[in-house]
């Protein structure tokens, strides 16, 4: 009857989580008491405000890990062995909330729609209807897309900090179910947006149960859902072996659809079409950022003592990724399913990464962990994509954005500053030289090879020729080509997308040219306890 113990929170770690999820409970309470006009303002400032904070003290705690935990440099467990407060916990916590700062600008922008926001202004009307019409009329917007987005970066924190499979079970639903809500509130083209919601909550409730049924499994074989325990019974073969195998593929269903790999890449192409243009750019960069840190801690942490079981599943996964997005990246007509395959293939090179060795002391001096690499390539994908999107909400027509491929004709002489940066961004994608791209594939080709994983980069090679092809085919669609009718509009948007585009060309540029400093601060992140 002694066996109690008493829960402990180490406040002075969890901070800056606990702080985004304060200010997604605040901005609930605004939308409750706040006068509907002033409610924007004042949800923009909560938004912003929580997020620099959470920012500054990420980066403080991962400057004083040592004094703030136990002592020991490398980080700690905390709320009783629930989360690891360790280096690559506190880096995906700086990408995310910074992707997350990015993400709100483009929320906030309110010249690309007339003076109101991409989100629709009354998500209970029925598409077409007088109610719809009369909403839109008005000038209505949906605030609470910022608690839904801050909630959302709060559970993106929460996922790659997991150490137990409960608690990635919460950190996964955290994070998924506002990018349900959200996918469905698109001003423009209302149903299109609806189809992607339905879509994409149905097919993530179906993971989720696959998920659920690999947790399952994995307590029946090792008689805890911690991961040092979980690790401890791998290594010992305490346990039935169908048990772990079964558990453990299960588990990989659910986090392989959260990155988007193939055969589980079907959601994909409708949502980032379907979803709002804000949405789907920072959900592409944020989610992978987030699930990648995941499914990282989950392999090499608790599984890491099986390797010869799970490596053989990456190999095949990466390799059908890679070939699945950049074959089909090459029959889309519409710009925002091109890059959404797009995606899909990076999540391909980005499993090539995960296959290589992750501890330095397995590696000769002044060569690339895995998770080093994979954490470059996290950073260098993450701003280039949302860049990208950011961009693509900037063409339009009469009808809103103009996403048809064709459209985009002539956009060189009609915008060349427009046409350039984006011309910019799909290089980097491409993996180009002196592009943040190029290094981040180098570094996951590099580490993959220094495992003997030869025959995937091999097909990673070929599948980035591939992409290469859609991605130079939209360039000279931008400066060869004729305009269609009355050629591409771009719209003049404000400082806050201004601003986002802005420093994600920068970044894709300085990383490109300058890699050292973050690959280094990639590297002092460490490895993941236990």
């Amino acid at each position: 009857m002694n066996d109690f113990v008493k829960p402990t929170i180490e406040y002075a770690q969890l901070w800056p989580m606990l702080v985004v999820f304060g200010a997604a409970c605040l901005g609930v309470l605004v939308e409750a008491f706040l006068p509907r006009p002033s409610r924007f303002m004042a949800q923009v400032v909560i938004t912003v405000g929580g997020l620099i904070v959470a920012l500054g003290g990420s980066v403080y705690v991962a400057t004083n890990l040592d004094e703030l935990g136990k002592g020991v440099a490398r980080g700690d467990l905390a709320v009783m062995g629930a989360l690891a407060i360790d280096g690559p916990t506190l880096y995906l916590w700086v990408l995310l909330l910074a992707l997350g700062l990015a993400g709100t600008m483009l929320f906030a922008e309110r010249e690309l729609e007339g003076g109101v926001t991409a989100f629709a202004g009354q998500a209970s009307a029925l598409p077409g209807t007088e109610d719809e019409r009369l909403a839109s009329a008005k000038g209505l917007e949906h605030t609470e897309v910022f608690p839904l987005l801050l909630l959302a970066v709060g559970g993106m924190m929460l996922f790659p900090a997991s150490n137990d499979l409960i608690m990635m079970f919460v950190a996964l639903e955290v994070l998924s179910l506002p990018l349900y809500l959200l996918s469905g509130l698109a001003r423009r083209r209302r149903l299109l947006s609806q189809e992607a919601a339905l879509k994409y909550f149905l097919l993530g409730a179906f993971s989720t149960g696959f998920f659920l049924y690999g947790i399952a499994l994995i307590y029946g074989f090792a008689g805890s859902m911690e991961f040092a325990a979980i690790h401890e019974a791998v290594r010992n073969d305490t346990g039935s072996s169908a048990l772990l195998t079964i558990g453990l593929g299960l588990l990989a269903v659910g986090l392989f659809f959260k990155v988007g790999a193939a055969p589980f890449q079907a959601w994909t192409p409708d949502v980032y079409q379907g979803a709002p243009t804000p949405l789907t750019a920072f959900m592409a960069a944020g989610t992978k950022v987030a699930a990648f840190g995941a499914m990282a801690r989950l392999l090499y942490v608790a599984f890491g003592a099986d390797r010869w079981s799970w490596q053989p599943m990456l190999w095949i996964i990466a390799i059908l990724t890679m070939l699945v997005g950049a074959v089909l990246a090459i029959a889309q007509s519409d710009v925002k399913r091109m890059l959404a395959y797009s995606s899909v293939a990076h999540t391909g090179f980005l499993l090539t990464g995960i296959l290589g060795v992750q501890s330095a002391s397995d590696l000769a001096s002044g060569e690339v962990t895995s998770l080093q690499a994979v954490l470059f390539y996290l950073t260098t994908y993450g701003f280039a994509t949302l860049g990208a999107f950011a961009v693509v909400g900037l063409v339009r027509d009469a009808s809103g954005e103009a996403n048809t491929l064709s459209r985009w004709a002539g956009l060189g002489k009609e915008s060349p500053v427009v046409a350039g940066v984006f011309a910019l961004f799909l290089l980097a994608m491409a993996g180009i030289p002196l592009t943040s791209g190029f290094v981040g594939k180098w570094t996951v080709f590099a580490v993959a090879l220094a495992a003997g994983a030869w025959p995937v980069v091999v097909v990673a090679i070929l599948a980035s020729v591939i992409a290469a092809f859609f991605y130079v085919r939209v360039i000279f669609l931008m400066y060869f080509s004729d305009p269609v009718g009355d050629g591409p509009a771009v719209t003049t948007p404000s400082v806050l997308t201004s601003t986002t585009i802005g420093v994600a060309a920068a970044l894709t540029v300085l990383l490109g040219v300058l890699p050292g400093p973050l690959l280094d601060l990639a590297g002092k992140a460490g490895e993941f306890i236990r």
